[in-house]
C-alpha cells in the first residue's frame, strides 16, 4: 500500500518571500519614518463672519448699546398652533401688533384671539382691495401676500411682499376712519386670520382695560417722532429776523440694551502616556488641541447665526426684513435688500443661496462680479462681496435667509465682541487652562472662548428671507 505525503502547508506569504530577491517595501517601512501629515478636519470652513467682523474688546463683560429714545412699536411675528386643518394664535402673540404691544393681560388676548376667522385664498385672489374701507386684521398664518399700490402714473406696482407670521390691518383697533392704502393680493396659496372690527369692539367692551391700551397707543401721546420712530429733536431754518427758536433735547432710552458675553467650552483629556511617550515628530497636546480650538471656533460662528439671544438671525429688526417676490433670489431682491441701509459693507448667503442667485443672474443674461477679499476672490453684487456662510440653516422646505449688513462702530454697524488678556490666554478671546491629572493619569485642560454680537441700530443689519434654494424644473 503506497501512502502519498503532501507538502506541509506554508504560511500566508511565504511563497512571495521565497521569490523576493530584494527586501520588500512593506518591511522596509519598519524601520523607516513615514511622512505624515498633521490631523485633517472636515469640519473646518472658512469662517468669513469670524473674519469679517470688527472685534470690540468688552473688558467689563458686558457692553451697552445706548440709543436715542424711540417710540416705535413696531410689528413683530406672530406664532400660531396648527390642529388638522385648524390654525389658531398663540394669545400672548397678539401682543407684537403695533396697538397691543406691551399688552399682556392674558384673558382679554384669549379672548380677542378666540375672535379671529379663518380664511384660505387661492393665487391670484384679492384680499383687501385698495381705497375700500379698513376694517378687518389680518394675520398671515402661511403663505405669501403681495401689497400692490398704485404708480406715479396710475400703473400698479407692488410695494412689498408679506409672509408667515405677519400682519396688516393692525391699526383698525384704534378705529375705522380709513381705507386701504395698498390691494393684498395672495402670490401663492394663502391662510389668514382675520379678525372684523366688531368683533374687536365686543372684546373691548367686556374688557376695560384693552380698550383703553388700545386708545392710549393709537392716540399717540408721546413727543414728535422722526422717521425712525425716535424722539424728534426741534429745530428751526429758513427763518428771517428775530425768529423765536425752539428749545430742545435729545432723549435716550430709559434701558439700553446690554449684551453679555457668551461662551463656549469644552474640557480637552490627554493620558499621559501618548503626552510622554507619543509625542515625535507631532506634538500630540498641541495637535488635540489645535483640532478642539477649530471645532469651537465653528461652535462660535454657529452661535453669532443662530442664538436666539444675540445671533444674526433673531436680532435682525422686523422693518428689516425682506420677502422674496418670487422664491429664489434675483437681482431685484437683492437690490431691495441694498437700499435698505445707507452703506451695506457685508452679504452672508448658505452656499446653496449663492448657487440660486447665480441661476437667476444667468437666467437674465446678467454676470454678477467678484472683489478681492483677503486675498480672495469673492462673488460681489454691486460691489458688496457675497461670502459663503454654511452656518446660516436651511429648512426642509429648501428655504434659507440671506443677511446683509453694515459693520464698524464708527459707521453704526454691527460688531463682534470679546476680551482679550484672558488668564493662560492661547488666541485673543481663547484661553486654555491646566486643570490637573486624575488617579486615572489623565490630564484635562479648559478652553473656553468668549464672545457675542451687536446690533448698534437697526438698519446696520437685514435679511432676504424665504429664500428658495432648489433648482427648479426645466
Amino acid at each position: 500500500m503506497t501512502v502519498e505525503t503532501q507538502p506541509a502547508a506554508q504560511p500566508a506569504g511565504a511563497q512571495d518571500r521565497i521569490q523576493l530577491s530584494s527586501l520588500s517595501t512593506a518591511a522596509a517601512r519598519n524601520l523607516a519614518t513615514t511622512t505624515k501629515s498633521q490631523p485633517q478636519m472636515q469640519e473646518i470652513s472658512s469662517r468669513w463672519l469670524l473674519k469679517a467682523l470688527p472685534w470690540v474688546q468688552v473688558s467689563g463683560g458686558t457692553y451697552r448699546v445706548n440709543r436715542r429714545l424711540s417710540y416705535a412699536v413696531g410689528d413683530g411675528r406672530l406664532t400660531f398652533v396648527k390642529t388638522g386643518s385648524r390654525v389658531q394664535v398663540v394669545p400672548a402673540e397678539l401682543g407684537e401688533l403695533p396697538l397691543l404691544r406691551g399688552f399682556d393681560e392674558p384673558l382679554a388676548l384669549g379672548a380677542l384671539a378666540g375672535r379671529f376667522v379663518q380664511q384660505e385664498f387661492e393665487p391670484g385672489q384679492v384680499i383687501v382691495e385698495r381705497g375700500r374701507p379698513a376694517d378687518h386684521v389680518y394675520l398671515i398664518a402661511h403663505g405669501k401676500v403681495e401689497q400692490i399700490g398704485a404708480g406715479k402714473y396710475g400703473e400698479e406696482t407692488v410695494l412689498g411682499v408679506l409672509a408667515d407670521g405677519a400682519s396688516f390691518g393692525g391699526h383698525v383697533l384704534g378705529g375705522l376712519d380709513g381705507d386701504w392704502e395698498f390691494t393684498a393680493k395672495a402670490a401663492t396659496a394663502v391662510t389668514v386670520l382675520a379678525l372684523p372690527h366688531q368683533a374687536y369692539q365686543l372684546v373691548a367692551a367686556e374688557y376695560q382695560q384693552l380698550r383703553d391700551h388700545v386708545l392710549g397707543l393709537s392716540g399717540n401721546g408721546h413727543r414728535p417722532q422722526n422717521a425712525h420712530g425716535e424722539a424728534a429733536i426741534e429745530m428751526s431754518a429758513g427763518h428771517t429776523g428775530e425768529h423765536e427758536l425752539p428749545a430742545t433735547f435729545v432723549d435716550y432710552e430709559l434701558a439700553p440694551r446690554e449684551y453679555e458675553l457668551s461662551v463656549a467650552q469644552t474640557v480637552l483629556r490627554v493620558h499621559t502616556r501618548v503626552a510622554d511617550l507619543y509625542n515625535k515628530p507631532m506634538n500630540q497636546t498641541e495637535q488635540q488641541l489645535r483640532l478642539t480650538i477649530e471645532a469651537l471656533r465653528e461652535r462660535q460662528e454657529h452661535e453669532l447665526i443662530n442664538n436666539p439671544g444675540f445671533g444674526l438671525l433673531a436680532n435682525a429688526d422686523y422693518d428689516q426684513r425682506i420677502q422674496t417676490h418670487s422664491g429664489p433670489p434675483t437681482p431685484d431682491d437683492l437690490d431691495e435688500l441694498l437700499s435698505m441701509r445707507r452703506q451695506t459693507t457685508h452679504l452672508f448667503a448658505h452656499p446653496r443661496a449663492i448657487a440660486a442667485f447665480g441661476r437667476e443672474c444667468n437666467r437674465r443674461g446678467l454676470y454678477f462680479g467678484t472683489v478681492e477679499v483677503g486675498g480672495h476672490h469673492l462673488p460681489a453684487w454691486r460691489g458688496v462681496p457675497i461670502l459663503p456662510c454654511g452656518k446660516i440653516p436651511v429648512t426642509e422646505g429648501h428655504t434659507t435667509s440671506i443677511v446683509a449688513m453694515r459693520v464698524g462702530e464708527a459707521e453704526q454697524g454691527v460688531i463682534g465682541l470679546n476680551q482679550t488678556g484672558l488668564p493662560d490666554e492661547y488666541e485673543p478671546g481663547l484661553n486654555v487652562r491646566f486643570m490637573g491629572i486624575d488617579d486615572k493619569a489623565v490630564i484635562s485642560y479648559l478652553v473656553s472662548t468668549y464672545y457675542s454680537a451687536a446690533v448698534l441700530v437697526p438698519d446696520a443689519l437685514g435679511l432676504l428671507e424665504n429664500v428658495e434654494v432648489n433648482r427648479p424644473l426645466g
